[in-house]
């Protein structure tokens, strides 16, 4: 009877390890899997990079130290800085004639534009405050706010505020105060700084990025999702105003606008005597 019994007893045994070695086997079957699922996944796709096709070159004021650029019912519309000569300005798109200008108080340095609603909207670099006129510049109120004004733009709703770091805020039009901010990076989570002039573009944000030839790219302007501060490409213009970009350490690339009625593009520089409408394609 014992000989049974442990005859039965051996049965057992190997049959249960027999099956623990399977699960066994299977587990480790499928970490490999798992491994191989992650080692195969591919890196972060590098934005894509355009450059441009100049279409015309237009005359610009070289007294211009442009901080906010936009085109609106067939004008451009300009926010000039440097304390003691900012403005805010309407100029023949044709000529460069500057057809109407307000001097702003020597005490603020005017930084970037936009308009809304048939208002124009201008901050100030260190001052805190915020302009808003009727289109006749006639002021109507001012907002305050913290921390440095940089670049300006709206989406048809809300405006888009930087201030010299990664980050952008969307504001208010009414009272200036913050609705939400979101963070700006580049394809490696790097935080991309010094976010300057802005200009809203077929549902993106364009921000040209102060002295960007410090991060490789000179002359770049980053595209961005307003939603979430993707990056969702670059625009190299190295070398597209060769003369102007020469004659100072401070005539960098500042001034994008877009018109939207004709679908055209136009950029400029801080002190630039040129100013161009360019088209996109793909950079090779």
């Amino acid at each position: 009877m014992r000989f049974y019994i442990l005859i039965l007893f051996v049965f057992l045994f190997s049959t249960c390890n027999g099956t623990s070695n399977n699960v066994n086997n299977t587990t480790n079957a499928g970490n490999g899997n798992a491994n191989r699922t992650n080692s195969n996944t591919p890196a972060t796709t590098a934005p894509a990079i355009s450059t441009y096709e100049i279409v015309k070159k237009y005359k610009h004021d070289e007294k211009a130290f442009t901080q906010g650029l936009v085109v609106h019912n067939g004008f451009f519309y300009e926010s000039t800085g440097e304390y003691g000569d900012s403005s805010l300005r309407r100029v023949e798109i044709e000529t460069g004639k500057v057809l109407q200008k307000k001097d702003i108080a020597e005490d603020y340095f005017a930084e970037g534009m936009t308009i809304l609603n048939d208002k124009i909207y201008q901050i100030t670099w260190r001052e805190n405050v915020a302009f808003q006129y009727d289109m006749n510049f006639n002021l109507i109120k001012e907002f305050r706010y913290s921390g440095d004004g940089w670049g300006l733009t709206n989406d048809g709703t809300n405006l888009f505020m930087s201030d010299g770091t990664h980050q952008i805020r969307v504001l208010n039009p009414e009272n200036f105060e913050m609705v939400r901010s979101f963070l700006v990076k580049d394809e490696n989570g790097k935080p991309i700084f010094k976010l300057n002039e802005l200009e809203y573009v077929k549902g993106e944000i364009w921000a040209n990025i102060w002295h960007s030839e410090e991060i490789g790219k000179p002359n770049y302007i980053a595209r961005i999702s307003p939603q979430d501060g993707k990056l969702l490409g670059w625009i190299d213009l190295q070398n597209i105003s060769p003369d102007d970009q020469k004659r100072d350490s401070e005539n960098v690339l500042n001034g994008i606008a877009y018109d939207a009625a004709a679908d055209r593009i136009f950029v400029t520089g801080k002190n630039w005597k040129n100013l161009y409408e360019i088209k996109l394609k793909p950079k090779q």
